[in-house]
């Protein structure tokens, strides 16, 4: 492939993509490849961030801002990872701030929020997102004696409620809090109105791109938001938190933090000793995307521009993907699909699909799927409030199945003939669909 040829739009040369990362190789007993239809719990890695991992363990391990060349190694290893966390979600390098997970560092941007709440103040959340854009802000809230707005989502196919949002945002409001994919249901939220809407009421803006980030570029600058939050380990890379915040909020805001601790800025956010070996697999996932962006896959280093591209060709194959497993969940009488089922809808949401095989429990349906090969989450995926809106929360949520950009047709395919395999099996009884 060329750079020119890649931003042409050809297709991903998906085996030779699969070829890199080696989880897609393990088979089973019966000597089939494993389905990893779990890509939104984890992304599977490739091996340049593998061998980026390893390669800097078997480097020796030091500490920043020492008298030698193993610490300058580290901090040159850091002011890199900014650089390739800048390129990934479109803002500038002091503005990537890392830790443990998006969760950590969350609940630790949250916890300083609190100190800037007044009474009469108000939060708003939404019923999509995962509890990690909810609880963090509500526990704020909490701590500050202010209000919780909550945004709800429609019945019929799981998207954001703008009326609801519309309702929830006041010139009270201090910080709005949506998803910009849902991990459980696939919903991508379009952001201009809400930014739109929550910025007239000046308020912060707190996206989470954790699921989003699988599958397209986020853009702190251009969409608006004051925090982005990512986590490496969902777009191939390894387990660690990334978060874009604006600098002016890291400035304003005072983080929790010991005297020791670097005070400035994104330092004194990235509290303790940061996970140096995730950093540099870190940079080898971006790097990874940004390769496939400019047409030389396995070709090391990032660009915005090469990271844009790399998600596009990603999303050009995964709706390939979407329209397919759509297309063969309708021949399944049993399945009920929980979210966009329209195909002509297809760029409003992500290869993830939450659905129930009739009356049955979605642990059977994932137990049933394991038995052949197939690995898929059942359950509510910490999106708690979407779950009990939808009234499944307490009979066991629903099976979520995953496509990412390493997926084929042909695991379309296998997934779905085992899910008519799976409600051949059923009692007749349990193949009612539950209202």
């Amino acid at each position: 492939m060329t750079t020119t040829a890649s931003r042409a739009g050809l297709d991903l040369d998906v085996e030779v993509l699969r070829a890199r990362f080696p989880a897609l190789a393990r088979t089973g007993t019966d000597g089939r490849s494993f389905v990893w239809a779990d890509a939104p719990g984890g992304s599977q890695v490739p091996d340049t961030v593998i061998e980026a991992v390893t390669a800097r363990m078997r480097a020796g391990a030091s500490n920043t801002h020492g008298a030698f060349l193993a610490s300058d190694e580290i901090d040159s290893l850091i002011a890199d990872a900014h650089v390739a966390g800048a390129d990934l979600l479109g803002c500038d390098p002091d503005e990537v701030v890392f830790g443990a997970n998006a969760t950590s560092v969350l609940l630790h941007l949250a916890r300083s929020f609190t100190s800037t709440l007044r009474p009469g103040d108000e939060v708003v959340v939404t019923r999509l997102d995962h509890d990690a854009n909810v609880r963090p802000w509500a526990l704020a809230a909490s701590d500050a004696g202010t209000t919780v707005r909550w945004v709800d989502v429609n019945d019929t196919d799981v998207t954001l409620d703008m009326a609801s949002l519309a309702a929830a945002i006041s010139p009270r409001t201090k910080l709005v809090a949506v998803t910009l994919a849902s991990n459980a249901v696939g919903t991508m939220p379009d952001p201009s109105p809400i930014v739109a809407a929550a910025k007239a009421a000046g308020a912060i803006v707190a996206f989470d791109a954790v699921h989003y980030a699988q599958h397209h570029a986020p853009d702190l600058h251009a969409s608006g938001a004051d925090i982005v939050a990512t986590s490496p380990y969902k777009f191939f890379g390894p387990h660690q938190g990334m978060i874009g915040v604006r600098r002016d909020l890291l400035e304003a805001w005072a983080p929790y933090k010991l005297r020791a601790d670097d005070d400035t800025n994104p330092a004194r956010w990235e509290t303790g000793t940061q996970d140096h070996e995730a950093m540099a697999g870190t940079i080898a996932a971006i790097g990874y995307i940004a390769g496939i962006g400019r047409g030389m896959p396995g070709v090391g280093g990032s660009r915005r521009a090469d990271v844009k591209a790399g998600f596009a060709a990603f999303h050009r194959h995964e709706r390939t993907l979407s329209a397919r497993f759509l297309a063969g969940l309708l021949s399944i009488e049993s399945a009920s699909l929980y979210g966009i089922a329209d195909p002509m809808r297809i760029d409003e949401r992500t290869p993830t699909f939450a659905i129930r095989l009739g009356a049955q429990h979605p642990r059977e349906t994932a137990a049933a799927l394991a038995e052949r090969g197939i690995f898929a989450w059942d359950g509510h995926y910490y999106a708690i409030e979407v779950f009990e809106r939808l009234g499944l929360l307490d009979t066991g949520g629903a099976v979520r199945i995953g496509f990412c950009h390493y997926h084929t047709a042909s695991e379309v395919d296998r997934v779905l003939e085992a899910l008519a395999d799976i409600e051949q099996e059923m009692p007749h009884a349990a193949r009612v669909r539950p209202r």
